[in-house]
């Protein structure tokens, strides 16, 4: 498989700015990988698909508010600083991006306030920098009141208050993400009650994401791509519910391409899942199979992004870009705050 195999265009007027309310009632794309069928259902008909004993696995990890905004010392000159993860909790080290890097170098502080600044200790990559805030505190504390949600650039606008809330799912609950899962944005509280009263067993992984998920892939030869790595947990009880319902012939949803990686990376040779916690940098792409996960709940993604790959992994990918053009003509809304599929 090359990269171009998944080139596929989105009209620019399909990308959402704004997450569908309610939640469950965006489209919902429905894909019967048996039958090649192809019909478009209301998001909260997900529950129609699922049966009792069935385990639904949802990604609990919550987005924290990465962007902050400050200025460079004695220039004045506005930069921003977008957390990716925290270092060292002890000295407040952080993995971060900077823009406009050029006009960072090492040795430079940043005032976030005046009295929060951070100074550049290290460069990663052209963009990437390692920083020191001065604060050693409660940091998330600081992050929650100066930072801004870190809404993908597709969706052309300023964050605003209510981004904090649609920019997270409703079971959203270890903090450490940059960007959401957004599969799951469309679950409501009401949906999850249901599901559960039909007696699906609902279970939590974490997938913290970072912004390696979406890099673009920049080789021809997908055996070359390498993922960022990515910490993850899966609980002793998740394990336990998942290997249970396969034991008993029940089905595995996986919602959303961070859940299936998870799951995926964690497989024994029996089919069964681990428990435990680490770091995956699992890509997933044809013609590998996924072991676990029976049906696959997902968005619609970027045209040659490690997500479309992997659903195409899941399903014949033919099917899959058929599914996209239908989206396409029949004006589904496309990426985080964009419309569902849900494939049979």
């Amino acid at each position: 498989m090359k990269s171009t195999d998944f080139k596929f265009s989105v009209p620019k007027s399909l990308i959402a700015q704004h997450l569908k309310v309610p939640r469950d009632e965006c489209k919902l794309l429905l894909v019967n990988r048996k039958t090649k069928e192809l019909e478009t259902k209301k998001f909260k008909d997900v529950i129609d698909y699922m049966d009792e004993g069935d385990c639904l696995v949802l990604n609990d990890s919550k987005v924290f508010a990465a962007r902050l905004h400050g200025t460079k010392e004695k220039t004045n000159a506005k930069i921003e600083v977008f957390l990716l993860r925290q270092l060292s909790q002890d000295d407040n080290i952080w993995d971060v991006l900077v823009d406009p890097a050029r006009k960072v170098r090492i040795g430079n502080r940043i005032f976030i306030t005046k009295n929060l600044y951070c100074e550049v200790i290290d460069n990663t990559t052209s963009r990437g920098r390692i920083v020191r805030f001065n604060y050693k505190g409660d940091f998330q504390k600081y992050i929650d009141k100066l930072g801004k949600t870190p809404l993908p650039p597709y969706i052309r606008r300023e964050p605003t208050e209510a981004d904090k809330d649609n920019y997270q799912t409703v079971y959203a609950e270890n903090t450490g993400s940059v960007a959401a899962p957004t599969a799951g944005l469309h679950f409501t509280k009401e949906l999850l009650r249901r599901i559960e009263k039909k007696g699906i067993n609902i279970v939590p992984i974490t997938l913290h994401i970072g912004l390696g998920t979406f890099r673009p892939i920049e080789v021809e030869d997908l055996t070359k791509h390498r993922m960022d790595s990515e910490y993850f947990e899966i609980p002793d009880y998740t394990a336990e519910a998942v290997n249970t319902a396969i034991e008993n012939r029940k089905k595995i949803i996986a919602v959303g391409t961070s859940v299936a990686r998870v799951l995926e990376a964690n497989t024994t040779a029996g089919r069964f899942i681990r428990s435990g916690k680490g770091w995956t940098d699992k890509f997933i792409y044809p013609p590998q199979a996924l072991k676990v996960v029976d049906k696959f709940i997902t968005n619609f993604h970027h045209p040659q992004s490690t997500m479309i790959m992997l659903v195409c992994a899941f399903a014949d990918k033919e099917l899959v870009l058929k599914a996209y053009k239908k989206a396409v003509k029949e004006k589904y809304r496309f990426y985080s705050y964009g419309d569902a599929m849900m494939i049979i």
